[in-house]
């Protein structure tokens, strides 16, 4: 080691992850415990991603500190960034105890640099790519021998969803019974490799922050909803074994009959909820219609709409009918931003698709942009740092 200057650093970047069987509800607000199990698609990091840099030197001084897409954040009063930061630092410190002649990284102030690739806060799970980056960065900073299902566990206390973006290809977060939580973790269901033919278009459609906070939403249904305790008992776990052994079986209509209905399922108990949470508006009903629409007409399910708590669409179809889905889509919304890269420029327009007017008019004006991407891998390490060799942030683009 030269010195106590030498700033130790290492960069990961994180997957977004869209549920498809949803994470509503918490038995335990402290240490984010769902009331149900759920399961998601990891995206591609092509098309998403969070990039975080962690490190940490003997010539930092003061409390730890983030800065997230150029803003410096307040992580001292955030319960949830601290319970990961101590939870790593204590395996950290574990590993010193053991190992007289390692650095005492454990004790040195940390320096942690964020950036994403999309809006925060648009709806799209920035959360959840954010803090599976923020941990899988300190892990590797800190050399924790740890697997991603241990660590899923200490990203989960920092955003329930973080859990399963740890991981690529289908995702369960298998809700657990015990109450420390030692049994609430991300298991991987099948790896990118098994299903890569797997494509989802999101449409954007307001990158305003939402109206109710995912938090505040959770625990109005779990206290309100009459309809929730029917969901966490008895629908969620019939759902999680039938499309779980859908996706092994590469079963698309299956896999999409099950996805419409536990989205349904989930505004269900939002709209149930008192007051009723909304979450979804004209334009999201509108992207329903243009999927049943596509559905009809090739008399099968060869698409799925899903929504989160917010008003986009993510509809996931296979790479075979791109042109029968994304490509009708391409030819109402032509103009707007996100059909270039890979993904994308494998659509071409399709003009045959037939939308009722009302709902082409809600779509043309009101999705502001469209991802186009695909089941992706889970966190990267890489060599592209976003903290300089003097400890400084990078400015980033």
């Amino acid at each position: 080691m030269s010195g106590s200057s030498q700033v130790y650093r290492s960069s990961t970047t994180a997957p977004v992850n869209i549920a498809v069987i949803k994470y509503w509800g918490k038995r335990d607000t402290a240490l984010n415990l769902p009331t149900n199990s759920s399961l998601s698609v990891t995206l591609s990091q092509k098309s998403l991603r969070a990039h975080t840099t962690a490190s940490c030197s003997e010539s930092f001084s003061g409390p730890d500190s983030l800065i997230l897409n150029g803003e410096k954040e307040e992580i001292q009063s955030s319960k949830r960034t601290q319970a990961c930061l101590k939870n790593l630092r204590s395996l950290r410190e574990q590993l010193e105890a053991k190992d007289g002649s390692l650095p005492k990284l454990s004790k040195l102030t940390l320096r942690l640099v964020s950036a994403n690739n999309f809006p925060t806060a648009a709806g799209l799970a920035s959360s959840a790519a954010g803090f599976a980056a923020l941990v899988r960065a300190i892990a590797d900073l800190y050399e924790l021998p740890q697997s991603p299902e241990e660590l899923s566990i200490i990203a989960r206390q920092g955003s329930g969803s973080a859990c399963r973006s740890l991981m690529g290809g289908f995702v369960a977060w298998r809700a657990g019974t015990k109450e420390d939580g030692s049994d609430s973790l991300a298991e991987e269901v099948a790896p990118v490799s098994h299903w890569p033919d797997m494509r989802a278009l999101v449409l954007v459609v307001s990158a305003e922050k939402k109206g109710v906070s995912s938090t505040a939403g959770m625990q109005t249904t779990v206290e309100t909803s009459t309809l929730a305790p029917a969901r966490f008992k008895e629908i969620v776990p019939r759902r999680m074994k039938e499309i779980e052994k859908a996706i092994h079986e590469k079963d698309f209509e299956t896999f999409a009959r099950i996805t419409m209905q536990d989205s349904n399922s989930f505004h269900a108990i939002c709209l149930d909820s008192w007051p009723p949470i909304h979450y979804m508006n004209d334009v999201s009903r509108a992207a329903m219609n243009a999927v049943e629409t596509a559905n009809r007409k090739a008399g099968k399910l060869i698409c799925a709409y899903t929504f989160d708590a917010g008003p986009n669409a993510v509809i996931y179809y296979l790479e075979e009918h791109t042109h029968q889905i994304a490509g009708v889509f391409r030819s109402i919304l032509p103009r707007i931003p996100g059909w270039e890269g890979e993904f994308g420029e494998a659509v071409r327009p399709n003009e045959f698709g037939s939308l009722e007017q009302k709902s082409l008019m809600t779509l043309k004006a009101g999705v502001s942009r469209v991802i186009c991407t695909g089941v992706g891998g889970g966190p990267e390490k890489i060599e592209e740092h976003l903290v300089d060799e003097k400890g400084n942030a990078v400015p980033h683009e």
